[in-house]
């Protein structure tokens, strides 16, 4: 876990995987925390760098400012502070119930920073005003602890109780641990937005997962939320309540990475564009040397450029069947055993990406076993002019 400072306010925040991959932006529903992601993470951070982050007074971050207004801009601002933090200019976004409605602030607002969202279990509108103003007095006159027994039970579906027996347990303890007034304003905010008629149609590509058993945001809502954004695809999970990354992590995830590579630009036996090729190659190579070596082409070398940005980048490194970290490795070896000058293009690459000295250390060792102890003898000096060791 780790902390950032957002506009005077402690933030806490999750990052994992490395920054040559595409961002994701978890957001968790009220009265939860980032953990509720937690079964996802595995499947996901191969492939992706991952971000959550606790809600204003829940898990580790700290409360909103008692006299400061509290908008859904307001989180959907706090999100893209979180993406600068982890160098991103743009993100696929997910998330669930009052994570839903950021994700719609940020369709409706800030669309450039998009690459995808995955709604789940939310709506355009949640409730009804009255509802949420009453509960938010409830929890600031009787304190979320005396309402846990309350609340939690709802969020589960019938199925998920019993298979999970201490599932509404342990969550009644956190949400006993979150900020009453944090919650109570996150209620009053709920109460106030509205996204009727004020999202955009297909500039984006949404998902939404809506769950059977829901009670707080039936598939009915997630329907009417479908039709507000111009025919979106929903897919409905049997058996699941309203938090589908805790009643059916393997399904979720599996969407998820079939939804969010469907946005890379790869589709296996399909050709990989120039476009989507060159994305990849400024991830991991860095946006200023993929820049200079354009620039320095000509019209001798320029269709060399072409053919190595869409076969090597595109049909190679934006395959996501090895990770980045694990091509940069394969690279490294080969370059070493091979002696060629772009070893040293791609050690620094091993940086960007997060090689540690320990695994830079038996790749190159293979490379003296399976190639020669002089090419392992060469890269390693080569490594250590480049700030290894």
């Amino acid at each position: 876990m780790s902390f950032c400072t957002i506009n005077g306010r402690t933030v806490s925040y999750r990052l994992l995987g490395d920054k040559t991959q595409s961002l994701v932006i978890l957001a968790h529903p009220l009265g939860m925390n980032q953990s509720v992601w937690d079964e996802l993470l595995t499947p996901l951070v191969r492939h992706f760098r991952i971000l959550s982050w606790d809600l204003p007074g829940h898990g580790s971050s700290a409360p909103w400012p008692e006299h400061q207004p509290l908008g859904v801009a307001d989180l959907a601002q706090e999100v893209i502070a979180l993406a600068e933090v982890a160098g991103a200019s743009r993100f696929h976004f997910v998330g669930t119930s009052i994570g839903g409605v950021i994700g719609q602030q940020l369709l409706a607002k800030h669309s450039e920073h998009l690459l995808s969202a995955t709604l789940t279990n939310t709506g355009a509108v949640i409730g009804a005003p009255d509802m949420w103003q009453a509960r938010a007095e409830r929890v600031r006159s009787e304190g979320l602890n005396a309402l846990v027994d309350e609340f939690v039970p709802r969020w589960f579906s019938a199925h998920s109780h019993h298979q999970h027996e201490a599932l509404a347990a342990g969550w009644k303890v956190a949400l006993g641990r979150t900020d009453g007034e944090s919650y109570a304003r996150l209620c009053e905010l709920l109460g106030a937005t509205s996204f009727m008629d004020a999202l955009p149609k297909g500039d984006v590509p949404v998902h939404l997962i809506a769950g059977a058993d829901d009670v707080s945001t039936p598939p009915e809502t997630l329907e009417a939320l479908a039709k507000e954004l111009g025919g979106a695809p929903i897919e409905l999970l049997k058996e699941v309540g309203h938090v589908p990354a805790l009643e059916a992590p393997d399904a979720f995830a599996t969407l998820l990475q079939r939804w969010l590579s469907d946005n890379t630009g790869y589709v296996p036996g399909e050709p990989v564009s120039y476009a989507s090729g060159l994305e990849t190659r400024k991830r991991v190579l860095g946006a200023e040397h993929v820049e200079r070596a354009s620039a320095r082409a000509s019209s001798f070398d320029a269709p060399f450029q072409n053919m190595i940005t869409r076969l090597a980048w595109g049909e190679l490194w934006s395959n996501p069947d090895l990770t980045h970290r694990e091509r940069s490795m394969i690279t490294t070896a080969i370059l070493a055993a091979l002696g060629r000058e772009e070893l040293e293009l791609h050690l620094r690459t091993a940086q960007r990406i997060g090689l540690s000295e320990a695994e830079l250390r038996q790749v190159l060792m293979h490379v003296a076993v399976y190639a020669g102890v002089p090419a392992a003898n060469h890269a390693f000096a080569l490594a250590r002019q480049h700030g290894w060791g």
